[in-house]
Formats: C-alpha cells, sequence, structure tokens
C-alpha cells in the first residue's frame, strides 16, 4: 500500500523496496521456491525457466518462447509478468510459461 507522505520501506512478504515519494517500487532479487529448493532470480536470469535450470531442476520444454506449451507449471503463490506479452500457447488457470516470463515477487512453483 502507497502512503501519501514520503516513506521507504520494505515489505519482507513480497521483498519488494517500495518508495512512495513517487509511486514507484523496485524488486530486490526474489526467491523462486520449488521442489524443496529456494533459488534467488539473479538479474543475468532472463527468464523463469533459465533460473529453474540454474538449480539443476527439471522443466520439460521445446520452443522457449511461449508457443507450444511444453513448459507449463503450476504457480501456487507469487505473481509474474510477460515482459514480451501474453505468450501465444494456452495457459490455464494457476499455470504460468516459466520459459518466457520473469516473476515480480516471491514465488512458490509446482512442477508435475
Amino acid at each position: 500500500m502507497l502512503h501519501d507522505s514520503a516513506v521507504n520501506y520494505f515489505d519482507s512478504t513480497d521483498n519488494i523496496a517500495i518508495n512512495t515519494q513517487d509511486k514507484t517500487s523496485t524488486m530486490t532479487q526474489p526467491i523462486i521456491s520449488v521442489d524443496s529448493k529456494k533459488i534467488p532470480f539473479q538479474e543475468h536470469h532472463n527468464t523463469l525457466l533459465e533460473c529453474i535450470e540454474s538449480a539443476n531442476v527439471e522443466v520439460h520444454y521445446h520452443c522457449r518462447d511461449g508457443y507450444c506449451g511444453a513448459c507449463r507449471i503450476t504457480l501456487e503463490s507469487g505473481e509474474i509478468c510477460y515482459p514480451n506479452g501474453e505468450p501465444l500457447a494456452y495457459v490455464g488457470e494457476g499455470e504460468i510459461l516459466p520459459c518466457c516470463c520473469i516473476p515480480k515477487s516471491n514465488l512458490t512453483l509446482s512442477i508435475d
């Protein structure tokens, strides 16, 4: 929640620092929880899939661009965005395509 006065605060729940004076927020390093691992999302990770793979978590994939949907996983909690626009592949309720998204907060994922 943003306040009218200029205040900086840190929300440890979502790992987000907020500057309320200019009403912008900057994300600190989100933590990805998957297969009982906690993986930090680093700046050099272009996608969530790259982050997960860096921790040796197996995710099936094909196109890496959001066209095929092979990498579909379940988002248990948290928020993501698709920086290059919504994927073309079907994405059901509670599902994401890690090949073309990045985290906006800490995430908990389930991979079947």
